[in-house]
């Protein structure tokens, strides 16, 4: 870095957007099974996925297209539930963290927006057999919702991941330094996501352009669990 030179950490905006979701062979089934959402069985979907997968993002989607309000797992014990209007259509988050602790407020949530006609998205990390659920009548409820699965980003996925990234933070990255990095990354986009933070705040400490370079010595450095 230059002598007097300071690196701006600038605001950057995620786009979660309908247009934004990049549909490959890793989440076309998982988008039509939420774009399907007037006719899940029962009212209900889980999507499940590992970190980083594009659950949030689904959700998102779904949620803007479908009037639906957004809850944390995390916050469901201070949501008063009972005020739902009838017909409501919630997406809970993270919904495995949920339990056991919020067994109850889950329950309650998934019997009021049901029998008033609603519809219910949750997204996990894990099947729903595979949760700590301490109440029988949450377990048995959960484990019955039809479930669709976010596979491993593929190529093409990861390489629109990357662009979309690079965009939301105002960087044009060349498309030979794209396919570079999605042969050489971990294959997950949570992975892409601190691969571009990491790019983009080494660039802006030294002043010049993501290269080549660059990107081997950052790839090399998070594939020794650095920083």
């Amino acid at each position: 870095m230059r002598d007097g030179q300071i690196p701006l950490t600038l605001p950057t905006a995620e786009a979660l957007g309908r247009a934004d979701f990049f549909v490959s062979p890793a989440n076309a089934l998982a988008l039509a099974s939420v774009d399907d959402w007037r006719a899940w069985p029962q009212g209900k979907l889980l999507i499940v996925g590992p970190e980083g997968a594009g659950k949030t993002h689904l959700a998102q989607v779904w949620a803007a297209e479908a009037g639906a309000r957004i809850i944390a797992a995390r916050d469901l014990q201070g949501v008063d539930i009972a005020a739902f209007p009838g017909a409501a259509r919630v997406v809970v988050e993270d919904a495995d963290s949920a339990v056991p602790a919020a067994d109850h407020a889950l329950l309650h949530l998934h019997n009021h927006v049901l029998a008033g006609g609603g519809r219910l998205l949750l997204t996990a990390r894990r099947g729903a057999r595979h949760w700590p659920i301490g109440l029988r009548d949450l377990a048995s409820r959960m484990q019955a919702t039809t479930a669709t699965i976010l596979n491993a980003p593929d190529d093409a996925l990861l390489s629109a991941v990357l662009v979309k990234l690079f965009t939301d933070r105002q960087i044009t990255v060349s498309p030979l330094l794209i396919a570079y990095l999605v042969s050489r990354m971990e294959r997950s986009l949570a992975s892409a996501r601190q691969l571009v933070a990491v790019l983009d705040e080494r660039a802006l400490a030294r002043g010049g352009p993501i290269s080549r370079a660059l990107a081997a010595e950052v790839l090399d450095t998070l594939a020794a669990g650095l920083q």
